[in-house]
């Protein structure tokens, strides 16, 4: 299946190759902190941290230092979280990467596979409100092919504040609302967490953006700028055919809505409320237009039955 990820400005910390973490402090010296290049300016929580460049042989497991611990709920495996960071390779002084200097917080789902395997391991079991520092061996990071900036073989150290955790819910819940047009996609109602049916009618495609709801709960309205984490269902209507489904690896989707590229997509979410399950139907001036992309022909009209399970 194609997956809508390509649709999003992806960040530069997605997937790895596939162990734990070691306790051992090491040696300090004004560059290293427990086995960990120290912050040497920017310690606190929130601040743009500065780190040294790391001494010595770098740790040959993830390493996990709590530099200042919250007081909120402890992450689990499945949460949203979202977070500020910033990475650097052991042997460098000069970040690769960060997201204090975008003032763009970033967001995944813990053990979802979203991020490469170090953070995914060694955000667990931490406090919302924690600024933590991470040493992640190559084989928890970006292996021996590397990434952009980051050579073979990398050993990565990450300074990152967890500035918030959200259970995601298994399914959209709410009212039943009528599907009284027969011209339009028939989506199902059950709230088991499965894949609602999604059945596309024999009629030719409306030509302006649907958004309806089919279930309809009681949250907040989703804005523009909101990154809302989703199941989905996505067929051609020509055929029926689904083409991509969060249902069938079991992970639901982040949307960092302004940075979602399909329109139709984008704006049948806004405004919606989080908790529902909402019905898109994307006309090609809507979706991919006269492009084809991914596999997904020119001209195509999409549908969209889509749970916002939660926003960040």
């Amino acid at each position: 299946m194609r997956r809508l990820a390509g649709l999003l400005v992806v960040p530069l910390l997605l997937l790895s190759t596939a162990a734990c973490g070691s306790d051992d402090k090491g040696s300090d010296s004004a560059s290293m902190k427990n086995g960990l290049p120290a912050i040497t300016a920017g310690v606190k929580f929130g601040e743009k941290p500065t780190l040294a460049k790391g001494e010595g042989d770098p740790p040959k497991e993830l390493k996990v230092n709590v530099i200042s611990e919250g007081d909120g709920p402890v992450t689990k495996k499945g949460d949203a979280l979202q977070v500020n960071y910033l990475g650097q390779a052991w042997d460098s002084t000069t970040p690769f990467d960060n997201s204090f200097d975008r003032g763009q917080p970033f967001d995944l789902t813990l053990g979802a596979g979203q991020v490469i395997k170090g953070w995914d391991q060694g955000l667990e079991g931490q406090k919302v409100g924690s600024r933590i520092e991470i040493g992640i061996p190559p084989e928890l990071g970006y292996g021996a092919q590397g990434q952009g900036d980051i050579k073979p073989n990398a050993t990565l150290v990450f300074v990152v504040d967890i500035l918030k955790a959200v259970t995601i819910p298994k399914s959209a819940e709410g009212t039943v609302v009528p599907q009284n047009d027969k011209k339009l996609p028939q989506v199902g109602t059950n709230t088991d967490g499965k894949a609602p049916t999604l059945t596309v009618p024999k009629v030719d495609p409306p030509t302006k953006l649907v958004s309806n709801y089919v279930l309809e709960s009681k949250g907040e309205a989703v804005t523009a700028t909101d990154t809302v984490v989703v199941n989905y269902v996505a067929a051609l209507w020509k055929d029926g055919k689904v083409f991509d489904s969060t249902y069938t690896t079991g992970k639901p989707a982040n949307f960092p809505l302004a940075q979602l590229t399909l329109k139709g997509l984008k704006d049948g979410l806004v405004g919606k409320k989080v908790g529902s399950r909402v019905l898109i139907v994307a006309p090609p001036s809507e979706a991919f237009g006269n492009e084809e992309k991914q596999g997904i022909p020119k001209g195509s009209t999409l549908v969209f039955a889509v749970d916002i399970l939660t926003k960040m």
